[in-house]
């Protein structure tokens, strides 16, 4: 005999019972249009989307490599601390593209002009013979001071060529390093350790920093852990201007200069110039890059005039779009990502494919991934 009727439904309680929540007693049925939870292949899709194919095919390529140098009995901790070493050589110089990024300019391949003002710092500072870190700290102030009005200047040329900023910028680029060829070569200089030994006029192609400000940074506060030797004061430098650049584009001015670049028009009805920000976006990234190329020479221990910024740009654009950045947006994080991954497969495939292939490919790897990277970012399509 069937219960009392449900108010409800019109039915029997119990017969209710059981299709509002299944067995008479027992938990809830679930929705009918609940979906079943994610499985491990379904998880492991969505975190190679999240990773991105490129960082997943670089990564296991570098995995290979130290395990072929495990395997041939290499000396891995003489390869990880050369790793380390260019990881915190280049990072500023990596870094240095994010503003441009962040304010519009797109891919910053005008670095060469930031690294032309901190490379006159250096060799004005060694002409003074100032040593230490005296030597070291009147080196990146001359190179900041000169980035400035370089940085306003090669802005306002950009704001000229609103899209054709990756093009102008590369052409400014080899334009300033041509000049500067000319500089260096009628420059008064009269340093008999800079200039050349027949006829005293000219500085030399490479200039030793020995005895000046050579490592200085990287034998601060280092340290040997498993015979892995970290240079941490360049690690420490890196990782602050990082901090600090994360910080920078959360404050009022960064917001300023990101929103600008995300709605332009936006940012005009409420009286933002997208002019102004562009500018604000060219001179950081030149500033940043006269101090990365002063943070670079220290640690190499050598200053390399006349043609050798032409092409540093490149390899600086490669960490950045392999750490996961686009031509328009790209975060701190990208940043070192890129530049771990980079680095370390550049310090790694050359030792490693000499144990395996006759013949050094290490070079032809450098090229493959790094113009490879950069026409993968210019011809993608990003996601909105």
């Amino acid at each position: 005999m069937s219960g009392p009727a449900d108010p409800v439904t019109g039915g029997a309680g119990e017969d209710a019972g059981g299709a509002r929540g299944g067995a008479p007693g027992g938990p809830p049925a679930p929705p009918a249009d609940a979906s079943p939870p994610p499985g491990p292949v379904s998880r492991v899709r969505a975190l190679a989307r999240a990773a991105g194919v490129p960082r997943l095919v670089i990564g296991f390529f570098l995995i290979v490599l130290f395990a072929i140098a495990v395997a041939t009995r290499m000396d891995v901790p003489g390869l990880l601390t050369d790793s380390l070493a260019r990881i915190a050589r280049n990072g500023l110089l990596v870094l240095a593209l994010l503003p441009a990024i962040r304010g519009g300019l797109g891919l910053n391949f005008g670095l060469p002009l930031g690294i032309v003002c901190g490379l006159t710092g250096c060799v004005v500072s060694l002409n003074a013979g100032m040593k230490g870190w005296a030597g070291l700290g009147a080196a990146a102030l001359i190179g900041l001071l000169l980035s400035i009005p370089v940085g306003w200047g090669y802005g306002a040329i950009l704001n000229r060529t609103r899209g054709q900023e990756m093009m102008v910028g590369t052409y400014l680029g080899f334009a300033a390093v041509s000049g500067m060829s000319i500089f260096w070569l009628l420059a008064p200089f009269h340093n008999p350790q800079l200039v050349w030994a027949l006829g005293g006029i000219g500085l030399r192609t490479t200039l030793s920093l020995s005895g000046a400000y050579d490592k200085l940074l990287d034998r601060f506060l280092a340290f040997e852990i498993a015979g892995i030797s970290v240079p941490t004061g360049t690690l420490l430098l890196f990782a602050g201007f990082c901090a600090l650049t994360a910080l920078f584009f959360r404050t009022r001015w960064g917001i300023t200069i990101a929103a600008a670049r995300a709605n332009p028009r936006f940012a005009r009805a409420a009286g933002i110039s997208y002019t102004a920000t562009r500018t604000q976006a060219a001179i950081l990234s030149t500033a940043l890059g006269a101090l990365g190329i002063v943070v670079f020479a220290q640690s190499y221990g050598f200053v390399q005039l006349y043609t050798a910024p032409l092409y540093m740009a490149f390899p600086a654009v490669a960490c950045l779009l392999i750490g996961g950045a686009t031509v328009s947006n790209a975060t701190v994080l990208h940043v070192i990502v890129g530049t771990v991954l980079f680095q370390s497969i550049l310090t790694v495939a050359l030792p490693v494919t000499s144990q395996v292939v006759q013949g050094d490919i290490s070079e032809t790897a450098r090229l493959v991934i790094q113009n490879g990277m950069i026409l993968y970012a210019l011809t993608r399509r990003e996601k909105r």
